[in-house]
Formats: structure tokens, sequence, C-alpha cells
């Protein structure tokens, strides 16, 4: 991911997922770097769960854990 101009951040575009053991941990992590919760830890079904995020520049990303 890289600034260009006359490109706005935001949820708009690509989303890249991180994983992790457990989306929550990471969830809890996010605020404390500047970050936001835009979707709190929810079920995708037998796929696992997620979280989305923004970090500080409003760009959105997932993270994604199996418990």
């Amino acid at each position: 991911l890289v600034q260009m101009a006359g490109v706005p951040s935001g949820g708009n575009s690509t989303l890249v997922y991180f994983v992790s053991q457990d989306c929550a941990v990471e969830e809890g992590r996010v605020a404390g770097a500047g970050g936001s919760i835009f979707k709190p830890k929810m079920s995708i079904g037998p796929y696992g769960f997620i979280s989305l995020c923004t970090d500080t520049e409003g760009n959105m990303f997932g993270v994604h854990s199996m418990k």
C-alpha cells in the first residue's frame, strides 16, 4: 500500500487481512496504536472470525483468526 496523489485514504479499495491466533487480542492493540475498531470481532461461520479496523490514516484492514 502506498500513498498516491489524488487518491484519498479510506475503506474504498483493497482490504488486507492479517492472520492471528485470536483476532480479539490484536483488536485490543489497535486503539493504543492510534487506530480504531470499525467492526469488532464477529463470526464468519466455518471460516472463523474477523475484526475490521482502521489505521491512523483511515485505511481499513482486517484481522482473521479461527478462534
